[in-house]
């Protein structure tokens, strides 16, 4: 399991956008599965929407892609380089992720050369698929 600090030694993210708590599964290059603890201290639910507080759907997207990242910057010949996004597809939005809920992301990698990859992401709220992506990366 990877905990902030060692999320940290991998990613470059830092708050507030650093949307991924501990990874709990990781086959480095293939697979892995993060949490994100969404809570009430969010700085998007300020704006989004006050009266009814609603994760952003882009920001479930981006939580799954550093999840990705993880899995990527994981292996020797990518460690210390960035992940970029190259491409979104096939995303889907299937439900709120609110304050309280615990996001578990889990992307797979199928597709890997030289200095890119394509990942299919998958959100979830307990059993409940909230959100779904296929995500292209770039390493620089």
């Amino acid at each position: 399991m990877l905990y902030s600090q060692d999320i940290k030694a991998i990613l470059p993210h830092r708050y507030p956008f650093l949307l991924i708590d501990r990874v709990i599964e990781i086959e480095e290059g293939k697979r892995v599965v993060a949490i994100k603890n969404v809570t009430n201290n969010e700085e998007f639910f300020n704006g989004h929407f006050p009266q009814e507080p609603v994760m952003p759907g882009v920001l479930i997207i981006e939580a799954m892609a550093q999840a990705g990242a993880v899995a990527l910057l994981s292996l020797e010949q990518f460690k210390g380089k960035i992940a970029y996004f190259g491409g979104i597809d096939k995303a889907k939005f299937r439900g709120k992720v609110i304050p309280g809920d615990t996001l578990r992301l889990e992307l797979e990698i199928v597709k890997l050369k030289k200095v890119a990859g394509i990942g299919k992401g998958i959100a979830y709220v307990g059993d409940k698929k909230v959100a779904e992506a296929e995500l292209t990366f770039m390493i620089g």
